[in-house]
């Protein structure tokens, strides 16, 4: 039976990925089954927003969501968790952020993990969800597992995309990968994406440094299983569901990346 783990970086621009010196990442971009490193997030390009758009395929529009605070949507649309738990998908959060609490309704997640990167020093707290969320794919296996990476957003805020901290905090998270990828067992479907880029010291608005985002695939599939259509970050819930057999909500307005 599949099972799907996505990770998602924050913050992570598509060039930093080969620019920050990982060996690891460097081989990922060579050998991995399908990437778009040109795919674009929602508008505007700020965590929340961008976040809740890809848990619930709509953009912030739609979901009401503009800013990094959460307000209840006036017209609820089910998310990613909400349909995988109705049909019976035990889902995972390892996270660092605790706005992110609010992507799934209360009684939708098996197991979640929050850890506040601002309490352990940072990189730290993005380690400790990665120890947790491996430590959970090898006992309890859910259906899904998500792993939210923060302090690459944070060092961009502190000291420049692009800039040689940002560099070596991206290197550090493709060391998280790298474990998580070692331990995952071969069940699971693996997607990396990022929520949006960054210039300068901040993100937020439509110029493409902020809204262009990676999306890989590691192993799973061949290249023709995939469409080769340009990939938004709406795209991503509806690809879940659709390999773990779930039914998507009418609502969504993304597709899968997948035939």
């Amino acid at each position: 039976m599949d099972k799907v783990l996505l990770i998602l970086v924050d913050g992570m621009r598509p060039d930093s990925i080969a620019a920050c010196g990982s060996e690891y990442a460097d081989n990922m971009l060579k050998s991995c089954r399908y990437k778009d490193m040109q795919a674009k997030t929602v508008f505007p390009s700020v965590t929340l927003p961008c976040h809740m758009s890809l848990f619930h395929s709509v953009v912030p529009q739609r979901h009401g969501i503009l800013t990094n605070t959460f307000v209840p949507m006036a017209r609820p649309v089910d998310g990613l968790i909400e349909k995988l738990h109705n049909a019976g998908k035990r889902c995972a959060f390892y996270y660092t952020w605790e706005q992110l609490r609010d992507l799934a309704m209360p009684g939708m997640l098996d197991y979640s993990l929050y850890s506040a990167m601002f309490h352990e020093q940072g990189i730290k707290a993005d380690r400790t969800v990665t120890d947790a969320a491996i430590a959970a794919m090898a006992a309890e296996k859910p259906d899904f597992i998500f792993i939210y990476l923060g302090w690459a957003d944070e060092t961009g805020h502190r000291f420049g995309w692009m800039s040689e901290e940002y560099l070596d905090i991206v290197s550090e998270e493709w060391a998280n990968i790298e474990r998580v990828l070692t331990a995952t067992p071969e069940e699971y479907k693996v997607i990396i994406t990022a929520d949006h880029g960054g210039h300068d010291m901040n993100h937020g608005s439509d110029a493409p440094e902020d809204m262009t985002i990676p999306v890989i695939i590691p192993e799973h599939g061949s290249p023709d299983e995939f469409t080769g259509e340009p990939i938004s970050i709406l795209d991503i819930a509806p690809t879940i569901t659709k390999w773990l057999g779930a039914v998507p909500d009418e609502q969504w307005v993304g597709r899968p990346i997948v035939k």
